[in-house]
């Protein structure tokens, strides 16, 4: 198992967790083809398979909160991308 099956698994496991890294999942969201642009202050816009979404990048803490990692989970559901 590699490195971002690894991250896409910690995504989605259950119960959410708290030590997700940003810069894990921006890899994996990279690896899969997705366009990330940045956005006013910490938003960064992600297009991913037809799905675009916004999220914020995390600070001053590199990991994702349990709220943004739910939101990560619906984004990747709806562009096909799922364990």
């Amino acid at each position: 198992m590699g490195r971002h099956d690894r991250t896409l698994e910690s995504i989605f496991a259950d119960p959410v967790r708290a030590n997700v890294k940003w810069a894990d999942v921006e890899a994996l969201l990279l690896h899969h083809g997705a366009e990330i642009t940045e956005g006013a202050g910490s938003r960064v816009r992600i297009a991913l398979n037809g799905v675009r979404a916004v999220f914020h990048r995390p600070h001053p803490r590199p990991e994702m909160d349990k709220g943004s990692l739910k939101s990560m989970r619906r984004f990747l559901t709806e562009a096909d991308l799922t364990p």
